[in-house]
């Protein structure tokens, strides 16, 4: 009669704890996923930082929205025409191919030193834009603000592709223009797909990367640079590159090209 009294108290208390535990583990498992999605749309939302980026010390340049933290190349205002925001989408609008002629370029309105740059861009079929940093605005050019630049184009259909100095490849993408080729087994997605390009400078080195994959580097005032330059259509601009500091200029080369998602962050000189 015991035994029978002793096993009825146990298969209550098998019965009772088991569905409680069984919910417990349900509660945590979907509470884990709750966490999860949470992360990916912060780590995915268009034009925002995430909680690690601010405390890595990014800022962003572009909330999806205004053009804070622009102005026109030369100008103390954003341009009336040339460029347009989108969903989200900051665009240089198709002008025939003119440099500079539209809207013009734009830069940040703060200059730096030694920073990480990151932008994804998007070309339409035979585009030409650029990256440009250490832009002063101190020569006058006529057309685009000077300064050191990480080419955007379409290699395929846009002729630049098989022009320059300094060997082939000088003006493709992800170059250092006229100066420097990127190879040609660079990681592009493709026309009309979003793409990341990124800068890094510290002191005179500097180096490109295109989604994620570094495909140049450099050092600014070595005799290698020197010789580049020297046989470019920059040797004619006295101390080309070489400034301590500069804005980082959004080139306008009459061609439909977007952007979004851009953002810098100072780094400790070298």
């Amino acid at each position: 009669m015991r035994t029978f009294f002793m096993l009825g108290i146990a298969l209550f208390f098998l019965y009772s704890c088991g569905p409680t535990s069984n919910n417990s583990s349900e509660t945590t498992e979907e509470e884990t996923t709750t966490a999860e999605m949470t992360t990916v749309v912060e780590e995915t939302s268009d034009n925002t930082l995430t909680e690690q980026e601010r405390q890595e010390g990014w800022t962003l340049l572009f909330d999806g929205q205004s053009t804070e933290n622009w102005r026109g190349a030369h100008k103390d205002a954003f341009p009336e025409q040339g460029w347009k925001i989108e969903d989200g989408e900051l665009m240089v609008l198709a002008s025939d191919g003119a440099e500079s002629q539209n809207g013009g370029d734009i830069v940040t309105e703060n200059e730096y030193s030694n920073f990480e740059f990151q932008v994804d861009f998007k070309l339409t079929e035979g585009a030409n834009s650029g990256i440009k940093y250490f832009v002063t605005e101190g020569y006058n050019s006529g057309a685009s603000a000077i300064g050191l630049e990480y080419q955007l184009l379409d290699d395929e259909k846009h002729p630049d592709a098989k022009k320059g100095n300094n060997g082939g490849g000088t003006r493709t993408l992800a170059s250092l223009y006229d100066l420097k080729g990127a190879p040609e087994s660079k990681p592009f997605k493709g026309i009309g797909e979003w793409n990341t390009a990124r800068l890094v400078v510290q002191g005179n080195k500097v180096e490109h990367y295109l989604n994620g994959e570094k495909v140049l580097e450099y050092e600014r005032g070595s005799d290698e640079y020197n010789n580049l330059v020297q046989n470019s259509k920059y040797e004619k601009w006295e101390n080309f590159g070489m400034a301590e500091s500069g804005h980082i200029l959004l080139q306008d080369h009459g061609d439909l090209v977007y952007f979004k998602n851009i953002k810098v962050r100072e780094l400790p000189a070298s």
